[in-house]
């Protein structure tokens, strides 16, 4: 009897393990400790589908600057492109929901002192629905992937990260402390780099 409690015990500690791996990621596969997701409202009614708001992305659009501010606090910008294949910049449950995107445009940045390091990407999606189900994804078993020349210190464990649904597009900004030092504020960077999502509201009055 001991002998089959014991070996439930172990499988049952496997199958935690397992879920927890799950849930976070993965080393190959991080996701942020703490996500924020919001579905598109009315308020995004003209560029709710592609085919009202056709014209495609740039980078010079999205990022026109080569730094982002928020509360006295900046984040350089490390270098931006835009991707066609959305599918390889997200991992999991968010690989299906990503069908019918045709753009990704993605940067990263960093604090002067290289403490904090954050990235931003947004989907170019068919209409507000299918964003909303890419947040859901990005809620729930899947996430975006870190870009490449992300620190290979960078902490997910104490990452923020913001999903936004806006119209037929979907922003993710993800912040993090860089390294195994002390308490971070990531109160400013996170806002910093969230505030690329403005750059769609111009797309609301064209």
């Amino acid at each position: 009897m001991r002998k089959w409690i014991a070996v439930a015990v172990v499988l049952l500690s496997v199958a935690g393990v397992a879920a927890f791996l799950w849930a976070r990621g993965g080393a190959d596969t991080p996701r942020p400790a703490t996500l924020r997701s919001e579905n598109s409202t009315a308020h995004y009614g003209p560029i709710a589908t592609r085919a009202a708001d056709p014209d495609p992305l740039t980078v010079a659009e999205i990022f026109p600057a080569g730094a982002v501010t928020a509360g006295g606090t900046t984040l350089t910008g490390q270098g931006a492109e835009a991707l066609t294949d959305c599918a390889a910049e997200v991992w999991g449950s968010a690989e299906a929901a990503v069908a019918g995107c045709t753009q990704a445009l993605r940067a990263r940045y960093t604090t002067r002192d290289g403490r904090v390091f954050g990235q931003f990407v947004i989907f170019n999606l068919a209409d507000a629905a299918a964003s909303d189900r890419l947040v859901a994804a990005l809620g729930s078993g899947g996430f975006v992937r870190q870009v490449p020349g992300a620190p290979a210190a960078f902490d997910a464990s104490r990452s923020w990260a913001q999903a936004r649904a806006l119209g037929h597009y979907v922003t993710v900004s993800w912040v993090g402390p860089v390294g195994t030092g002390g308490r971070v504020d990531l109160t400013y960077p996170q806002l910093a780099v969230d505030g690329l999502s403005l750059a769609i509201q111009r797309r609301l009055v064209r």
